[in-house]
């Protein structure tokens, strides 16, 4: 799977690069063969910042090891919601006695990170970048 993205995203990066020498070649003046370097040297870029992202994730999505127990986290707390909402709630077939104690905080937590997680990561990059 990883190979195939790799192979899809390479493509573009790798034609942008052989159109960006041709058009060093190609370019007239000194302005134009600057402008033609700075566009190729800002494609290898581009595509060195696509390796290191997909690597990135590989790294962050871990083994199954490391990934399987939040995993079991998340999706328990989710079943849990489900039932909740889905058979209590809206079909009106039984009741759960709510969450109380650490449980309930870690349940919220769960929810916080499950949902909110990202958006806390695009501020907190935001932020570092300033």
């Amino acid at each position: 799977m990883w190979t195939a993205i790799l192979t899809f995203l390479g493509g573009p990066v790798i034609k942008g690069l052989i159109d960006g020498y041709k058009a060093k070649l190609d370019a007239g003046n000194t302005s134009e063969r600057i402008a033609a370097d700075l566009a190729a040297k800002d494609l290898e870029l581009q595509g060195r910042e696509r390796e290191l992202n997909v690597k990135q994730n590989i790294s962050d999505e871990g083994r199954w090891w490391t990934a399987a127990p939040r995993a079991v986290v998340c999706w328990a707390f989710a079943i849990f919601v489900m039932k909740v909402v889905v058979w209590d709630k809206v079909l009106g077939w039984g009741s759960t006695d709510p969450l109380s104690g650490m449980v309930a905080d870690w349940g919220g937590a769960v929810m916080v990170m499950w949902f909110g997680g990202r958006t806390f990561e695009k501020v907190a990059r935001i932020w570092r970048s300033r």
